[in-house]
């Protein structure tokens, strides 16, 4: 139903302290407030506490509810903690109640002058999806439709329609992708170290099972086989569903083999080499922090190619600066050459890093010019974000993500004293 729901906690209140203990007073306040500012009230309750033991007020705190027409005014009031908790909802079905239901908490604000509050307008006919980078820091993106939901037997999975990012996939509660910007996730993970390698045959993805990463790779001529190890069978059904604007129908290539199976298993035991190992993952969570450790690195290092290389995200610098710091010390210790890189994701709200990882391979070695000339040769087409310009962009590190990963793997220098 269309509304908006207004809630708010008040601290450290210093109005009149008799609306703290006087239930009538309060109750009187209250529908006044709702009158006058055009709501219609159908009934109301108001219940005052006694004192609690060895409390210095007259009375406890009071609860009251005002029942409109249009819905409810709720309060409670904690005299000994000079604070109020409130909430005012309003439906919208015949007009636009929303400036009325704000004004009867200002005036509720003015009444207990708080030094300090907290308050939401929350709309009641969308749905916001939020995505936490840290306990301190996230955000939302709107949802216009649940299309689809459930669990898959590994991970619980969402598809919406949005207004801003088109069709979206959501698994255990983090965004996947969408159908509007997964270019620049995907383009960037797979085409630095692909035009960095002359001509690069064999590629190796782990996950990746909305086929945004295979689509990409098999965009370069010299690729013969993309060998796709998803352990989620129902992701790769859900892309071929609902998201043909993320692979753009990759899983008819013949070129393309997908094992439904255990990446980490595969890694340890396979045998075959790849010019390229991609990890398009989840993060480092759960079950997933083993994809992130060293003994696995190490797998996904011998199952390179002379002259390959390992790319995977490592998470966002500003959001999880101690796991992208983890993650490349680890690198360091095995490749000789592992490169960062950052870029702006959209649907991560963040700027986020990857890595480019190995012992012969290195990107930041390749000049713009020369980037687009392989661009050119090899007919990449399509291309939303790459080109030789973003290309040394993406290396070119702020000093804050440098400190977090080359910075952080020298040893500091000693300064001479005296």
């Amino acid at each position: 139903m269309d509304g908006i729901h207004v809630v708010a906690n008040l601290y450290r209140c210093h109005g009149d302290p008799r609306y703290m203990t006087d239930a009538a007073a309060l109750r009187r306040f209250c529908v006044d407030s709702v009158v006058r500012n055009g709501l219609t009230v159908v009934g109301d309750l108001f219940h005052q506490f006694p004192a609690g033991e060895g409390s210095q007020e007259a009375s406890g705190g009071v609860t009251g509810c005002v029942v409109l027409a249009e819905s409810h005014l709720a309060i409670h009031t904690w005299p000994e903690l000079g604070s109020v908790t409130l909430d005012v909802y309003v439906c919208n079905y015949t007009q636009d109640n929303g400036d009325k239901a704000r004004a009867v908490v200002d005036d509720l604000q003015r009444l207990f002058a708080p030094e300090d509050y907290v308050r939401h307008d929350v709309p009641r006919d969308r749905q916001f999806m939020y995505e936490h980078l840290n306990p301190d820091y996230g955000f939302f993106i709107r949802s216009s439709k649940r299309i689809e939901e459930g669990h898959t037997g590994f991970q619980a999975l969402e598809v919406h329609e949005t207004p801003q990012f088109g069709r979206l996939f959501r698994l255990d509660g983090f965004n996947m992708t969408s159908e509007k910007e997964e270019f620049v996730y995907h383009e960037n993970m797979i085409h630095p170290a692909a035009v960095t390698h002359t001509a690069p045959r064999r590629i190796l993805i782990i996950g990746g099972g909305d086929g945004g990463l295979a689509e990409e790779a098999l965009k370069h001529p010299s690729v013969e086989e993309v060998v796709m190890v998803e352990l989620d069978g129902r992701v790769v059904e859900i892309a071929k569903k609902y998201f043909e604007g993320v692979h753009r129908g990759v899983f008819a290539n013949p070129k393309l083999k997908v094992i439904i199976g255990d990446g980490l298993k595969y890694i340890a035991e396979t045998r075959e080499k790849f010019d390229i190992v991609a990890l398009d993952l989840p993060d480092p969570v759960g079950p997933a922090e083993m994809l992130y450790e060293e003994p696995f690195f190490a797998d996904c290092k011998r199952a390179l190619a002379p002259g390959g290389a390992l790319v995977l995200h490592m998470g966002s610098p500003w959001g999880q600066p101690a796991r992208v710091k983890a993650i490349y010390e680890r690198l360091a210790k095995l490749f000789k050459v592992v490169r960062p890189y950052t870029m702006f994701i959209p649907l991560y709200g963040n700027l986020w890093s990857m890595a480019v990882c190995s012992d012969a391979l290195d990107p930041t070695k390749l000049a713009p010019a020369e980037v687009d000339q392989r661009i050119a040769a090899r007919g990449l087409t399509h291309l939303q974000y790459y080109n030789g310009g973003t290309h040394a962009a993406v290396f070119a590190l702020p000093n804050f993500v440098r400190d977090l990963t080359v910075g952080a793997a020298k040893p500091a220098k000693l300064r001479k004293v005296g």
